[in-house]
């Protein structure tokens, strides 16, 4: 047996040792969590994953790997779409699906104490029943956990009117590298007492520490009964000028997202809900309070002064669902070569210019939905199933992401960078950029083990 074999074997009877039956080294649940929904793939099977239950069960498992010097992935339900939570070949998995317990309700206070492994739907559906909710919002809601979001600084359908994640954590329970269990910020509105260590940690997907719970903010359920709206454009220049006036106007709603033609349709294919194809994009919003439905009239109205074809105002959800089907959709049909851009609102009409020049030149349709609100695309190129097609469309997406950056945007503005990215940071970060952050890593993590490669 090699000694590089026997050495691993040991470090792993020692792991096993100490967790016992959280520790798997084979079967579905390994091969299960060496993925997420990314398309960046393991280069090797992990030697373990560990499947938490606790943050004692995390800190051992981080000081194991911080001895032995074993790379480690940190995975919660595995949405993520930048390869950040891919398993190293013969690195560790800390899984924190079982870490699902919301520890507190203070309605009082309007926070919660949520560990990282509770699904996002639950949590808000949870604090519903004391008459507030959560307002982070990403599509996948009811899939994502409340730690992969945090770490990724996950936006959403929400974030026109409630900001990002980071806007919503008060505090945060963290185990750095070395297995030191670390807790930040305050339940306080303000709190000046140190570096934000919070602020920190959120987005900064898994290479600092592992958040293992965090404290969180809530909001009080708005009054009345939302109104959605849906908003037709026969060409996607007028889209986005309607977006620039919306965002800009008095009439204001809580959610404001697009999505072109070529996306309504998958949706339409895999999930028909109704939804109209427009010739263009369609804009697909909803307003919440007593004067909800004025409001999402006036807006509506302001859709049209900017060249909408077709208006509607109606009561129930079904708009906002085929919304959040278009990532399904796309992926039913094998369209899963996307990224995930930003620019300021101001420039999204030259950003959807610049995407049809794209496809034009790389003679490949670019499909897309958005956060429209917020200037936050989704942008998909189509490619076959092969390696060759795969590289070309990646190309395209390299070109997307510079040109958000020449608009004064953002390579992401929520999937994060992870592995699939890492290549792109110098088109946005400069070098004295880049080396602030990783001296903060090496500041947290001297051996490099917490998802070495990615992010930063």
């Amino acid at each position: 047996m090699p000694a590089e074999t026997r050495t691993q074997n040991q470090a792993l009877a020692e792991l096993i040792e100490l967790l016992g039956a959280a520790v798997v080294t084979e079967g579905p649940d390994l091969e299960r969590t060496a993925k997420d929904s990314s398309r960046y793939f393991p280069t090797g099977p992990p030697l373990a994953v560990v499947l938490a239950s606790s943050t004692a069960e995390v800190s051992t498992a981080l000081a194991w790997a911080h001895r032995h010097r074993i790379a480690v992935s940190v995975r919660g339900a595995g949405t993520g779409l930048a390869g950040g939570a891919v398993g190293y070949a013969n690195g560790l998995v800390i899984s924190l699906e079982r870490c699902n317990t919301i520890r507190e309700i203070d309605p009082v206070n309007r926070l919660a104490v949520v560990e990282a492994g509770v699904i996002t739907a639950d949590l808000d559906r949870a604090v519903r029943e004391h008459g507030l909710f959560f307002p982070p919002d990403p599509a996948s809601v009811e899939i994502s956990t409340v730690g992969g979001n945090i770490a990724t600084n996950a936006g959403g359908l929400r974030c026109i009117a409630h900001g990002v994640t980071r806007d919503a954590v008060a505090a945060l329970e963290v185990v750095l590298a070395d297995g030191t269990v670390l807790d930040t910020g305050a339940r306080t509105r303000k709190n000046v007492a140190g570096l934000d260590l919070t602020s920190l940690f959120v987005g900064s997907e898994g290479t600092l520490g592992i958040i293992t719970s965090a404290t969180v903010r809530l909001k009080p359920v708005p009054p009345g009964r939302p109104r959605t709206f849906r908003a037709s454009f026969d060409d996607i220049q007028s889209a986005g000028e309607a977006v620039t006036a919306i965002v800009n106007g008095e009439a204001q709603p809580e959610v404001l997202e697009l999505m072109d033609a070529h996306s309504v349709q998958t949706v339409e294919e895999f999930y028909p809900s109704g939804l109209a194809v427009p010739k263009a994009a369609v804009l697909i919003g909803q307003t919440v309070g007593h004067e909800a439905e004025q409001i999402a009239h006036q807006i509506t109205q302001l859709c049209e002064q900017h060249g909408a074809v077709e208006v509607t105002v109606a009561q129930d959800d079904t708009l906002l669902e085929a919304r959040r089907l278009a990532n399904p959709a796309l992926t039913a049909r094998g369209l899963r070569v996307s990224c995930d851009v930003g620019v300021p609102v101001g420039e999204l009409a030259n950003m959807f210019r610049g995407i049809e020049a794209l496809a034009e030149q790389h003679g490949r349709a670019i499909t897309f939905v958005a956060h429209a609100g917020d200037g936050n695309l989704h942008p998909t190129v189509e490619a076959e199933d092969t390696p060759e097609e795969h590289e070309a469309a990646e190309r395209v997406l390299d070109d997307i992401g510079r040109l958000a950056v020449s608009l004064g945007g953002t390579l992401t503005g929520e999937h994060g960078i992870g592995a699939v990215k890492h290549h792109e940071l110098p088109i946005q970060l400069s070098q004295a950029v880049l080396d602030t952050q990783r001296s903060i890593k090496q500041a947290l993590d001297p051996h490099n083990i917490l998802t070495p490669g990615r992010a930063i």
